[in-house]
């Protein structure tokens, strides 16, 4: 029974392990599809929502084995789940085989993501890095524990328990992992005095233009964003001039942050499709460099009682040659 057939009428669940310490909130937007925010916290705040038989508060952490009422409420039609189509299991499976994977265990899994691969489905996209990789597993309950931009390559990490994708996404909040990004950029990037890094502190503000499209700008009305910059080497194209290959260390985590924020300085990321240049973004393409140059690089993941966790996802095949097309100087290793 699809949840559109689902009578309407009060609904009795049992908490299971794989919803053990989320919030109530969250875990009601999850099931009610299609039922407005306003509708779910107007129903907490008048105890229509009831945990053990208790009323209950939108930020309350769920316990496995706990027993919750719903009142009768009209959910919207749910899309079919794409991968129940025999076509689209194929694409599924396909997509799945394209992720490398470079860790798995204690929840936590790491894979390689290409550019041009999505991270979720939505927004006209059916198959996305987490769909396909919950139809390959059958793990429904496989999460995200964040994101990657479309054209954005590199190291991805996905949670495969509730346990892991809080502990993670706890590390994420504290600043207590370390992301490290390769990006090429237009022009001559110079260190600022002795120090080999530069400090980008610039508020980041998203915006929505008049299509739905999402847009993100330097304004001081924004959430406070810095991002650490170190040259790694430097390069040359035909038609362009300069270009830097630089390391991009996000200390904050805002949409598009690496993107705006070398934008905002004169150094827009080769090939970005929104905040680039499209004259150089033009020329690249004719060379056959067709790509959106931001990869994720390395990762530092803290354990308890154990040594940080590094992960690498070394630019190879053409993301490597593309680099040696731009001639730039081979220094990754030198920069660990």
């Amino acid at each position: 029974m699809t949840k559109a057939d689902r009578p309407f009428q009060v609904q009795h669940l049992e908490i299971d392990v794989h919803h053990d310490g989320q919030r109530v909130d969250n875990f009601l937007l999850g099931q009610l599809k299609g039922v407005p925010k306003s509708r779910i916290y107007s129903m907490l705040r008048n105890g229509e929502v009831r945990l053990d038989g208790r009323r209950v508060k939108p930020e309350t952490r769920l316990e496995a084995g706990q027993k919750m009422r719903l009142p009768p409420v009209r959910q919207a039609e749910t899309s079919p789940d794409p991968t129940e189509d025999p076509a689209q299991q194929h694409r599924a499976q396909r997509m799945a085989a394209d992720l490398p994977v470079l860790f798995e265990a204690d929840g936590l899994l790491v894979v390689d993501k290409p550019a041009g691969m999505a991270v979720h489905g939505g927004s006209g996209i059916r198959l996305g890095v987490v769909e396909a990789l919950r139809a390959q597993r059958q793990d429904p309950h496989l999460e995200l524990v964040h994101r990657l931009d479309r054209d954005t390559s590199g190291l991805l990490m996905l949670a495969t328990s509730r346990k892991a994708l809080l502990a993670l996404h706890q590390q994420l909040r504290e600043g207590q992992m370390r992301k490290r990004y390769l990006a090429v950029v237009v022009g001559d990037w110079k260190p600022t005095g002795s120090d080999p890094t530069r400090l980008i502190k610039a508020p980041l503000l998203k915006t929505l233009s008049a299509n739905g499209e999402r847009w993100v700008r330097v304004d001081a009305s924004g959430q406070p964003s810095m991002t650490r910059v170190r040259l790694l080497a430097r390069g040359q194209l035909e038609g362009i001039g300069p270009l830097s290959l630089l390391q991009c260390e996000p200390l904050t985590g805002r949409t598009h942050q690496i993107r705006v924020h070398l934008q905002s300085v004169g150094f827009p990321i080769l090939g970005d499709p929104k905040y680039g240049s499209d004259e150089a973004n033009q020329q690249a393409h004719r060379m056959g460099l067709s790509r959106m140059y931001l990869h994720a690089w390395r990762l530092a993941i803290q354990r308890a009682q154990q040594p940080a966790l590094e992960l690498e996802a070394e630019p190879a095949g053409a993301l490597r040659r593309d680099f040696e097309a731009m001639a730039l100087t081979q220094v990754l290793e030198a920069s660990r």
